[in-house]
């Protein structure tokens, strides 16, 4: 992760602002401006001063990459301003603050403009000229062109045409007239459909437009194959990408044209109210201006995000066999890994460790890529929460040191985010016991048992209880939902302390991951991922007349027994550790016949404790 050296790039953002006055303030939300490359950030451009603003999981990170050009906002910490409150800061004597209404909600975009009012800012304006993109040039990539494909039935287990049915039932609950899809992931699961527009992202740029009658998609023709186009057939009408603000504009004149036309002054009290228009509240502001502004739309939680959420069987099955087919990869991953580090004496570095991965992965069935990019991490490269290690600019593994491995792949049949961290020596005291408070914190959130309404805002102390009993903790959310054969990272669902997971309570059928930890910068970092999904569970009682959730954990990968203080566990959680290794083992010993090597690891590190 080497430092970016961004004067130029700022000069000539600075030198756009000026010709399009902006002249005081430019809010922007894209890295290239900045060096940095995590994947939450924003960045915020004034004439003579810039700021980045990122979330604990990236500090590190962050001040490794940035020059001095910038100044780091670590969001989270106290007395460090919001990248919102710093920007309506900078526009105090009637400064303007533009923005490329694209890349910003509508919702954000109103709680900033009221921020920048109230230091005495002119205002937000939206600029529709990207001058980040300006400042590009020549050498901004051009977008992809990458084939669209359609993903069989076999694996959404549910036809689009059905998912579409169900929408439009709810747009009819909802009074609405229409609903328009911006996320990605929301318009591929929608249609089922796959791309490879974003990497490790089976997804392709694209909008949607369901309306009680019609259903529109939104991409470049020429990435549809034959297939595909077969498989949408007449029931939707494909528009070229670029044409979606247009056509939204054109969606709102024409309801106030029907609604005028509805209107006679003598039957004012007999017309119904006009239909509004639904977006997402992670919809661009543009969108929403396109379709006349706050007052003739309706904000809401995505009612495709929510359904996605909630993965049939066909899905939840399909992540139990991906799963089983990725833990076998990981075991034979490192069991290989241990036999060059302390058997051989080889020395690897952590990107040709992470290579080594991934052929492993690529060999078993329904394989399709990562999930993101491997987070092989030695020692104190274990404590940079989203580590990437490069060619060239990586660290040799030390067999001495914590080895943290964060990775995932991309199946047909479903997605996979496992972390396990091993050492491959003799840890320290320390070491072995934040693994285990680590552990215990893995173990809580697996078995809890919870009425249903419960969200994961509130099952956040499970997994933390420990570290708080000794005055520790970590700066990341505890879990993420995860899709199905699309973004390894997917809402609303979440257990953390976010204010989205205190807004939207978990489901039988959601996936999600369990991922606590504990880092030292400059030391070592622990983290223990598992993905576990929601679903019902028999109770002796019933209180409130409502169902009761658990969790089923689909990962097969052992724990690290060296870093396991066996003392510190409970009987129960020492239980818990003997049945998951019983199940690890039964589920993938299949795949190491003739493999010797892997069989043997697998067989020491199952064994009971």
């Amino acid at each position: 992760m080497e430092t970016v050296n961004t004067t130029e790039r700022l000069k000539r953002l600075r030198h756009l602002m000026s010709e399009n006055k902006i002249d005081k303030t430019r809010l922007i939300l894209i890295a290239y401006i900045s060096g940095f490359s995590g994947s939450a950030g924003t960045a915020v451009v004034t004439h003579d001063k810039a700021a980045l603003a990122t979330d604990g999981r990236y500090f590190n990170q962050a001040s490794k990459q940035l020059d001095s050009n910038w100044e780091l906002l670590k969001q989270g910490l106290e007395e460090v301003p919001t990248w919102q409150e710093w920007t309506a800061d900078q526009s105090g004597g009637k400064k303007t603050v533009g923005v490329d209404p694209t890349v910003i909600t509508a919702p954000d975009a109103r709680k900033l403009a009221e921020k920048i009012e109230k230091k005495g800012g002119a205002g937000l304006v939206g600029v529709k000229k990207n001058l980040v993109d300006d400042t590009w040039g020549d050498s901004r990539p051009p977008r992809p062109k990458e084939k669209v494909r359609t993903l069989p039935l076999k694996f959404t287990g549910k036809r689009f045409e059905e998912k579409i049915e169900d929408l439009r039932k709810e747009l009819e609950k909802k009074k609405s007239a229409g609903l328009i899809v911006s996320m990605l992931d929301e318009v591929a699961w929608l249609y089922n459909l796959r791309g490879n527009d974003i990497p490790y992202n089976p997804v392709f740029f694209s909008y949607a437009i369901i309306t009680p009658t019609a259903a529109t998609l939104y991409v470049d023709s020429n990435k549809l194959s034959p297939d595909v186009e077969s498989h949408l057939g007449d029931k939707v009408q494909v528009r070229p990408y670029d044409a979606i603000l247009d056509d939204t504009r054109m969606l709102s004149l024409n309801a106030d044209t029907d609604q005028k036309q509805k209107t006679n002054p003598a039957e004012k009290q007999s017309v119904e109210p006009k239909r509004k228009f639904m977006i997402s509240t992670k919809a661009s502001w543009a969108l929403s201006l396109e379709l006349g502004g706050e007052d003739k739309v309706e904000e809401l939680r995505s009612l495709v995000g929510d359904a996605k959420a909630v993965k049939n069987k066909a899905e939840l099955e399909g992540m139990r066999a991906c799963h089983v087919r990725d833990g076998a990869a990981l075991s034979e991953y490192f069991a290989w890994l241990e036999e060059e580090l302390v058997e051989k004496g080889t020395k690897l570095d952590e990107v040709q460790a992470a290579d080594k991965l991934e052929s492993i992965r690529a060999t078993k069935h329904n394989f399709a890529g990562l999930s993101f990019d491997t987070i092989s991490s030695t020692g104190p490269n274990a404590a940079v929460i989203h580590y990437k290690p490069e060619p060239g600019n990586c660290s040799v593994i030390d067999p001495k040191a914590i080895y943290l491995c964060d990775s995932g792949a991309q199946y047909l049949d479903g997605t996979t985010d496992t972390t396990r961290t091993l050492h491959f020596g003799t840890p320290t005291d320390m070491e072995r016991k934040s693994y285990t408070l680590v552990l215990k914190g893995v173990i809580a959130l697996d078995t809890a048992v919870f009425p249903k309404g419960t969200t994961g805002f509130a099952l956040d102390t499970l997994a933390r209880q420990f570290l708080w009993e000794e005055g520790l903790d970590y700066r990341h959310g505890t879990g993420h939902g995860v899709g199905s054969y699309l973004n390894v990272h997917e809402g609303p669902i979440g257990v953390g302390t976010r204010v989205q997971y205190s807004e939207v309570p978990l489901s039988a059928g959601n996936v999600l991951s369990d991922e606590p930890g504990y880092y030292e910068d400059g030391n070592f970092g622990i983290r223990i991922e598992n993905i576990i999904m929601a679903r019902e569970v028999e109770t002796k009682h019933h209180f409130g007349d409502k169902p009761y959730l658990g969790f089923e954990h689909v990962t097969m990968v052992p724990m690290c027994r060296k870093l396991i203080d066996v003392g510190l566990l409970s009987g129960k959680e020492r239980k818990w550790v003997d049945e998951y290794h019983g199940e690890i083992m039964e589920k993938t010993k299949g795949f190491f016949e003739g493999d010797e090597r892997t069989m043997k690891w697998l067989e020491r590190e199952t064994a009971k404790l």
